[in-house]
């Protein structure tokens, strides 16, 4: 099909559904349009040494996920994300911590358990990053790889 014909049909197809839908609401076309972001969220992990890696991730999967989907440098996930290992510590940067929350804020207290035990030292933003589910509304998320994974 060339351009020109998939304008005629996109043409021809919008107006029978304008059509169709003046026909269902009484002579008036009316249509929504969708409001959802055209790109996916941003998350930008920096790697131990200072690498910079910004990936475009997928709403649903976590931060350990995307991070292993894209080879970002120190995280693990060794166990999956079923929360048995703390191989995808990472430290959540102060202006995003109250969006993804604390780990002592989650329901279950396995995550700040097996915090304490990793190996790189616990600070206050730290998460398992198979914790943190991805969301829109972490478009432009930071958060920095421990040093150290167990």
């Amino acid at each position: 099909m060339t351009i020109q014909q998939e304008s005629l049909f996109s043409a021809a197809y919008s107006a029978t559904t304008d059509e169709v839908c003046a026909e269902m609401h009484g002579g008036g076309v009316q249509r929504s349009t969708p409001t959802r972001r055209s790109t996916a969220p941003l998350i930008t992990y920096v790697d131990p040494a200072g690498g910079r890696h910004e990936i475009k991730a997928q709403p649903g999967d976590s931060v350990m996920e995307t991070a292993v989907k894209n080879g970002v440098p120190g995280i693990i996930g060794e166990c999956g994300g079923f929360l048995s290992c703390a191989s995808c510590h990472v430290f959540v940067t102060d202006e995003w911590i109250d969006q993804v929350g604390r780990a002592e804020d989650a329901e279950d207290e396995t995550e700040h358990v097996i915090l304490d035990d990793a190996a790189a030292e616990r600070q206050p933003g730290s998460r398992l990053s198979c914790q943190v589910k991805v969301t829109d509304d972490l478009h432009g998320l930071v958060v920095h790889v421990a040093p150290e994974q167990s």
